[in-house]
């Protein structure tokens, strides 16, 4: 089982900076993949980033890309995403999420806020 935990939400101005962080533990070892999710009030939960564990390739949602950059660092077993020139329409709460061979694992979540 792994279990993740989130840090980094809070509430910024518009054209602000946040960075999120997912720190994975427990059975990491055959995971292949993290990323991020959102979801805001209302509203279904959608992709933001994701990257691959081993080879670091990422893949981001039309609406971040050139915003948002997502990295990893695989000894912490850490996700980070940089989130550069938010707007309000990216407040959300923002879910970690990893990707094993058995199955796939969500974190708690963390608020976004972005205030005009």
């Amino acid at each position: 089982q792994v279990q993740l935990v989130e840090s980094g939400g809070g509430l910024v101005q518009a054209g602000g900076s946040l960075r999120l962080s997912c720190a994975a533990s427990g059975r990491t070892a055959s995971s292949y993949a993290m990323g991020w999710f959102r979801q805001a009030a209302g509203k279904e939960r959608e992709f933001v980033a994701a990257i691959s564990w081993s080879g670091g390739n990422t893949y981001y949602a039309n609406s971040v890309k050139g915003r948002f950059a997502i990295s990893r660092d695989n000894a912490k077993n850490t996700v980070y995403l940089q989130m550069n020139s938010l707007k309000p329409e990216d407040t959300a709460v923002y879910y970690c999420k990893v990707v094993t061979t058995v199955d796939d694992y969500w974190g708690q979540g963390t608020q976004v806020t972005v205030s005009s």
